[in-house]
């Protein structure tokens, strides 16, 4: 199964304290694939770790387009879409 989402990261922005945003970005990321793709553990792809930490740990980015591929043992891959 594979999937295209858009996942809107400005909550993580406009909540957290500056030093913790991209971190917050990446498990957020995590979770909304574990929930929209029925999935225990969610793999996330070098591009779109280094895509979230480009500008470093306090200005993630607003939004971020994500393939995610589900493999047959459940694990989600999620990879950067651009």
């Amino acid at each position: 199964m594979e999937r295209i989402y858009t996942i809107s990261l400005r909550d993580v922005i406009n909540k957290s304290t500056r030093k913790k945003r991209a971190p917050r970005a990446i498990k957020k990321i995590r979770e909304f694939l574990m929930r929209h793709m029925k999935a225990k553990e969610v793999k996330i792809s070098n591009e779109l770790n280094e895509k979230v930490w480009e500008r470093g740990i306090e200005k993630p980015p607003a939004r971020v387009r994500v393939k995610a591929v589900k493999t047959e043992d459940g694990t989600v891959i999620a990879e950067l879409l651009e």
